[in-house]
């Protein structure tokens, strides 16, 4: 049977392909589509039949529900095209084929990414708490430990058993009283597991160390150690988007560049960037308007704080515990952002009822940013009480502590 519906589903792609070429469009498969049954970077693996595909393609779900071989698809133009009376920069709007009427009737499919955010809670309990002047700053796998170990002068332990996993806390040694001590001392030990390939993704940008957001930083810490240490991590995340009478409202959406450390070449909000040590929210989210959007700052400083989200998710000896706050930006209609430190791939601007299309049927954005995004829809009324799951929702993009 399931080759049966294999061959079916070929023929339907084969077909939806032909279709796509022949407007001047990209086919988008999926890897969560009910026929695959795992999923690797650059190819869609169905049963006996690989099929080679881009890594923003194999994340871009489109099978309908109640036809599950109906194949839908985006639309991405290869020629610059008009959206809402104007041209997109990229020429990527993502324009959904189909106007899916059950998107009406309930938000369950919202809730995937934040499922996506928050994962493995179950194994919280398999972590130390990591512990500085009497305070729980983070959470450390034992497994990670062990690359710790062999730096007693920096990292100490309580212990309450023999073996490595009875160990209760992690904390830092006593001679290392000041922030600047802990940060030197701490910094030192990381330098190595870096050079050992044991901290990828290496930024060289700390983050501060603080039990809750607003408290003095017991020391500062490279950002892509932070989910080794499982320590609260903030950032700012900005909507920007433009209103108008004639055309509604529409949102600018950035797509990352094929080059990124991290979820390259999913789409992203127009600025969002993580909080590092010694500068203000508003500070840096000026810095990252004119970085990533070259927005101006006398532009930028009419963003508008809205609140925040949180998720907390652990995946291997990580232990994300993010924090993201969010703004909202009305830039002018004649605005067009460009991007300035090599981090984005393209701009385009999208009618909002394609936004939520995008979030109800696909994973294309960064799974973070879909949390502020669904939160932009909340607090501007694309989302309403009446549909099932609201409250649920609502709850659950806050799901992390969020201090």
């Amino acid at each position: 049977l399931s080759h049966c519906l294999c061959a079916l589903w070929m023929d339907a792609m084969q077909c939806s392909a032909a279709a796509a070429a022949s407007c001047g469009c990209h086919l988008l498969l999926d890897a969560t589509n009910p026929l695959s049954h795992r999923h690797q970077s650059g190819s869609l693996l169905l049963p006996t039949i690989p099929i080679t595909i881009s890594a923003l393609s194999m994340r871009s779900v489109l099978f309908s529900r109640s036809h599950p071989l109906a194949l839908h698809f985006v639309c991405r133009s290869r020629r610059p095209e008009t959206v809402a009376g104007r041209t997109t920069v990229g020429g990527d709007p993502f324009y959904l084929m189909e106007d899916f009427a059950d998107e009406e009737s309930g938000l369950e499919c919202y809730m995937k990414h934040v499922d996506i955010c928050n994962r493995g809670m179950e194994r919280r309990s398999e972590f130390m708490p990591f512990v500085v002047e009497e305070r729980t700053v983070g959470f450390i796998h034992p497994r990670f430990m062990q690359h710790l170990r062999p730096f007693p002068s920096v990292f100490v332990t309580d212990r309450h058993g023999k073996s490595w996993r009875d160990t209760d806390t992690v904390t830092l040694h006593d001679s290392l009283s000041t922030n600047e001590q802990r940060t030197d001392a701490v910094s030192g030990v990381l330098n190595i597991l870096n050079e050992r390939g044991m901290i990828p993704g290496w930024r060289n940008e700390l983050y501060p160390v603080v039990e809750a957001f607003g408290m003095q930083p017991l020391f500062s810490l490279e950002r892509a150690a932070a989910p080794y240490f499982g320590i609260k991590a903030y950032g700012v995340h900005m909507n920007g988007y433009v209103s108008d009478a004639s055309n509604g409202m529409q949102m600018w959406v950035a797509r990352r560049s094929k080059t990124k450390q991290s979820f390259a070449d999913m789409l992203d909000h127009l600025v969002a960037g993580g909080q590092p040590v010694g500068i203000s929210c508003k500070e840096n989210l000026i810095k990252e308007c004119s970085e990533e959007a070259g927005i101006p700052k006398f532009i930028a400083e009419r963003a508008v704080a809205v609140g925040a989200v949180s998720y907390e998710d652990i995946d291997g000896d990580r232990f994300k515990r993010d924090v993201l706050f969010c703004y909202d930006l009305e830039v002018p209609p004649d605005f067009e952002p460009c991007n300035k430190d090599g981090e984005v791939e393209s701009f385009n601007l999208v009618p909002m009822a394609q936004v939520k299309r995008i979030l109800w049927r696909t994973r294309l954005y960064k799974p973070n940013c879909a949390l502020v995004v669904i939160d932009f829809l909340f607090r501007h009324g694309y989302l309403r009480p009446e549909q099932s799951g609201y409250l649920q929702l609502l709850q659950a993009l806050r799901k992390g502590e969020c201090i």
